[in-house]
């Protein structure tokens, strides 16, 4: 993969679901960094094109959802797992698109751009690639967030490294991201806002809004 600006130590692209040994594999780690792909922000109009997977050790894995497929049992396993935190950039989305188009319900969550509002209040901006850039040094390349991923089995090398980039730092931008939690005493506010998130998302899955408002 040669679009990678550095190689990632293993990449796999499946379709519809791991296999059995990546499974196992990711089922031992103790935090996950997860994103996905979609034709687009709506949920139930827009379908779940793809989900992305890297573990501490830099192994990053790439599922390809059918047209039409409603569940893969072994990504529905690993990420309603208790034991193992998914870490997300903007967790509500991610989980609202699991939950409409393969009925998975994620659990625990980290979301890194909750974590940088509240960490990093001396910035404005709080979205990947400038969280990423500041906590972690990398660069990511964002040419590709707005293209075609219905197209599964034809997806370019450039947005399978991009897909596989914007999970591959996620959980060093975490440990840095607790860490000035826990320093400005905002930690347990930060874990109190992640037990919402699937509240949140539910409620844009269903097409709620202004539920809070007066």
């Amino acid at each position: 993969m040669t679009a990678f600006s550095s190689a990632p130590k293993s990449f796999s692209v499946f379709d519809e679901d791991l296999d059995e040994t990546s499974a196992n594999q990711f089922s031992l780690a103790p935090t996950l960094a997860i994103d996905t792909e979609a034709m687009g922000l709506i949920h139930g109009r827009d379908r779940l094109c793809l989900v992305q997977i890297c573990d501490p050790d830099d192994n990053v894995a790439c599922i390809r959802i059918g047209i039409g497929q409603k569940s893969a049992p072994k990504l529905k396993a690993l990420m309603e797992n208790k034991t193992i935190t998914k870490v997300f950039h903007f967790a509500r989305f991610d989980l609202a698109a699991l939950a409409s188009g393969l009925n998975i319900q994620v659990s625990p969550i980290f979301c890194t751009k909750i974590a940088s509002k509240i960490a990093r209040t001396y910035s404005p901006r709080h979205g990947l690639k400038e969280v990423i850039l500041e906590l972690v040094g990398i660069e990511l390349d964002k040419q590709s967030q707005s293209s075609d991923w219905g197209s599964v089995s034809q997806l370019t090398e450039q947005q399978l490294a991009y897909a596989a980039n914007d999970v591959r730092y996620l959980i060093k931008a975490k440990t840095k991201l607790e860490e000035m939690l826990k320093r400005e005493e905002r930690h347990r506010l930060a874990e109190s806002c992640f037990q919402c998130v699937p509240v949140m998302a539910e409620l844009d899955r269903l097409r709620f809004t202004q539920i809070f408002d007066h």
